[in-house]
């Protein structure tokens, strides 16, 4: 048994999946209220750190416990369009995680960058930079979250097309 396998007999994936879907579009939020509602920033950078922090660790757990869960339905003889299907989800996934990591990376940096502002202003055209570039990828995480999910439930309890 490994880490990201089973949890009494429970598929750890389905476990923690539902992380993911909650920490991502919140992560999505805080970090665009954060980039374009400067007078905000005091209220919500608290979460958005945290939240910076947790959902690329969410995704990630998700991401590995779902290869686990693939790896033993391969084993218990899954083949053909489910698999398939298995496969576009994980693509989803693993796109999630890269683009919610980079949301969490800019989130992080455009919190220290602000936070010394007292001291040293960042330049205007900084500030706007950075904010263009977390709106851009809270969206793009928001959307393949998004995608992610509907992949999983149409493999698990959707039609075939």
């Amino acid at each position: 048994m490994t880490v990201f396998d089973q949890i009494n007999g429970m598929p750890v994936h389905a476990l923690v999946l539902h992380a993911a879907v909650v920490f991502v579009p919140l992560l999505a939020l805080a970090a665009i209220v954060y980039a374009v509602v400067p007078r905000w920033r005091a209220k919500v950078g608290w979460a958005a750190v945290l939240l910076a922090l947790a959902a690329p660790v969410a995704t990630f757990v998700a991401m590995e416990s779902g290869e686990k869960l693939r790896d033993r339905m391969v084993a218990n003889g899954l083949t053909g369009p489910p698999l398939e299907k298995i496969d576009d989800h994980m693509g989803y996934g693993t796109l999630t995680f890269y683009f919610t990591l980079g949301l969490g990376v800019m989130t992080l940096l455009m919190v220290f960058l602000t936070l010394r502002q007292t001291a040293r202003p960042l330049p205007r055209a900084a500030g706007l930079l950075l904010a263009v570039i977390m709106v851009a990828l809270a969206a793009v995480s928001g959307y393949y979250v998004f995608r992610t999910g509907d992949s999983g439930a149409q493999a698990v309890w959707g039609t075939s097309s």
